[in-house]
């Protein structure tokens, strides 16, 4: 069903061409929305570039000082299930712009690594192999469309609730705007503003996940190749020899590939674990002493979607850990003992160095403890 309006989360057949970077079609689609990418044809620069400002200054900057001078400016209006419900997002408002920043500023940085993705699907020749990108690219572009399905349904299911009671679901101060005589517009304001700030969200929290899907695309491919080092019999040694030596470069390719994004997604990451705790903590006491039956409904449901950003992260993360357990367990399984020098001396100096260098270059092992 879904796939009748967002056709690239089916898993493209192999007659037609593919690559790793068609994992982030929807998630660019929306950054580039908010300003967050650069448009393809230059003479739109400067009315991009003043969208960029006008967009991310309201909403990064102006949006969390709106939530916070509300506050104070009428905290005795407040019942203790509003405030919660506001502060709840609120602090989550203000993570998310330090979130945003992060991912706008890695913006060069996620087009070096598509870059080298490109340079690893040279090496999918076979159908097999292209079968595998195939199925990463639907995941990670379903990933995105279940992601918006999860974070809208908090917009859909609180706004309209509050707005038949006559209550502002999240309370913002709007200047030369009366909350109650003008109800109306300040309600639909609130509404589209969080619902963009909620898709700016979700932009930093898929931009992640996606990444390392599509690298443990390339490691499970590569874990193939190595299974199959040395195992086509008639081949001389300096054809295994090379067949070992691409190895190597498609695990120095993976290995930029997770140098270049570790600076742009660390601080992303940082921020998400720190708000996790916070909101969730904040979300319970609301849930258990203030909620009333559709208010606590609509509380888990936000709960749910701040579990997802990180959950499915941290999952991943030790997906790829057992992966690079298992690469150098297949590598050291091959048919090396009856190599020449040559190949075991490469095979030892060189790959087997990369097989621990990429947990190291995850920084995976240091996260999980």
């Amino acid at each position: 069903m879904l796939s009748k309006f967002f056709p690239h989360i089916k898993e493209k057949p192999l007659s037609e061409r593919v690559q790793s970077r068609d994992a982030f079609i929807y998630l660019d689609r929306v950054m580039w929305t908010f300003g967050w990418t650069e448009p393809e044809n230059k003479r739109w620069v400067l009315p991009y570039k003043l969208w960029f400002a006008f967009v991310n200054i309201v909403i990064i900057i102006l949006l969390p000082i709106s939530m916070s001078i509300e506050y104070l400016h009428r905290f005795n209006t407040f019942s203790a299930g509003e405030f919660l419900s506001s502060l709840e997002i609120g602090v989550d408002i203000y993570g998310s712009s330090f979130k945003c920043a992060f991912t706008m500023m890695g913006f060069k940085k996620r087009q070096e690594a598509k870059v080298l993705l490109d340079q690893l699907d040279k090496r999918c020749v076979s159908d097999e192999e292209r079968s595998t990108v195939h199925r990463y690219v639907a995941m990670g572009n379903f990933l995105d469309i279940l992601y918006h399905i999860f974070y809208s349904s908090f917009v859909v299911m609180n706004f309209p609730y509050f707005l038949l009671k006559r209550r502002h679901a999240w309370r913002m101060y709007f200047p030369y705007i009366d909350p109650e005589k003008q109800f109306f517009i300040s309600s639909i304001a609130e509404g589209f503003l969080v619902t963009e700030v909620v898709y700016m969200n979700l932009c930093t929290d898929v931009c992640p996940l996606i990444t390392m899907l599509m690298a443990r695309c390339h490691i499970s491919l590569l874990k193939q190749r190595l299974r199959n080092l040395r195992s086509e019999p008639g081949r001389t040694e300096d054809e295994y020899l090379e067949e070992l030596t691409e190895c190597i470069r498609d695990h120095r390719l993976i290995l930029d590939y997770v140098e270049v994004l570790r600076p742009v997604f660390s601080g992303t990451i940082f921020v998400q674990f720190l708000l996790v705790g916070t909101v969730l903590g904040l979300s319970m006491i609301n849930l258990m002493f203030f909620s009333t039956f559709w208010t606590g409904v609509v509380t888990c449901v936000y709960m749910v979607d701040v579990c997802m950003e990180t959950s499915p992260f941290c999952y991943l993360c030790n997906m790829i850990i057992d992966d690079c357990q298992e690469m150098a367990d297949t590598l050291f399984q091959s048919d090396w003992t009856s190599a020449d020098r040559r190949y075991k001396s490469t095979l030892m100096v060189k790959l087997a160095f990369s097989v621990v260098t990429i947990i190291k270059q995850f920084n995976l092992a240091e996260r999980f403890q």
